[in-house]
């Protein structure tokens, strides 16, 4: 809530590289993060994705429709920047509201290359409507939120069954992204636990009383240290409902006030 009410910054008297707004529309009050060194966000969002992804051998495609009303999206900003280290020329956007060429999958296997879909739940769904889409069996397919669909809200263990199957795909294919607007780290997972960056940690904490951290299994609120939010606030109490587990790895069980809905959630009632 900070990022929406003052301008975090350490330092206010300069111009910033970069400027992250909160998905909405433009009556409404956002998030605005202020990015003084751009070279450390795509060193930590890099490094980031490459923790848990082979960025090397990665074929790139983002499915963002929702967002082009945003030019100040995080996530836009990330998906560029991961297909700019393609130099393939197959990592790309897809159109909007179009089917995929079958022709580009078969360029992709046809370089040996692994196909990385990333985009918003709702905008995945959407996709499938369009035409059916078999990708390769080794893609990835990454949802980064926005379970509350325009048809109606549905859990990650269901939107993940129906993304499966609906690029005919392994379950254990289809993963999650835990990013906003306000963090210049991400976190990432192959199952129903996120597990974070060296450089970001994640506590589970007590809605009551924030200084306290909940034990493993204790539904609380999501705190977040971010060391690569060195110029703003490393140190962030969220607004997301989650769990941890003894090993670090946590899950997000939605917002813990559902009327206060941000990013990706946000987009699909505006859907």
């Amino acid at each position: 809530k900070a990022f929406k009410d003052a301008a975090v910054t350490a330092h206010p008297n300069q111009e910033p590289e970069l400027v992250f707004k909160s998905s909405g529309t433009s009556d409404m009050q956002r998030s605005i993060h202020q990015v003084h060194d751009a070279n450390l966000y795509d060193h930590s969002l890099l490094k980031g994705f490459q923790h848990f992804y082979d960025l090397d051998n990665a074929v790139i495609w983002g499915y963002t429709p929702g967002y082009a009303n945003n030019p100040h999206s995080s996530l836009i900003y990330m998906i560029q920047k991961l297909i700019d280290q393609d130099n393939s020329g197959l990592s790309r956007f897809l159109p909007l509201g179009e089917p995929v060429n079958p022709n580009a999958i078969k360029e992709v296997q046809r370089q040996g290359k692994q196909l990385i879909l990333f985009g918003a739940a709702f905008g995945l769904l959407d996709l499938l409507e369009i035409d059916d889409l078999n990708l390769p069996s080794n893609s990835i397919v990454i949802e980064t939120g926005g379970m509350k669909t325009h048809r109606r809200e549905i859990t990650r263990g269901e939107l993940h069954k129906k993304l499966a199957k609906g690029f005919g795909l392994d379950g254990s294919r289809i993963h999650s992204e835990y990013g906003m607007a306000e963090l210049l780290s991400q976190a990432y997972a192959s199952g129903k636990w996120f597990s974070t960056v060296p450089w970001m940690q994640v506590t589970i904490r007590n809605p009551e009383n924030p200084n306290k951290v909940l034990q493993p299994y204790q539904e609380g609120v999501i705190g977040i240290i971010d060391l690569a939010n060195v110029h703003s606030c490393s140190f962030l109490l969220t607004g997301d409902k989650g769990v941890m587990d003894k090993k670090g790895r946590f899950q997000v069980l939605g917002r813990w006030n559902p009327k206060d809905l941000r990013g990706c959630n946000f987009l699909i009632d505006e859907d």
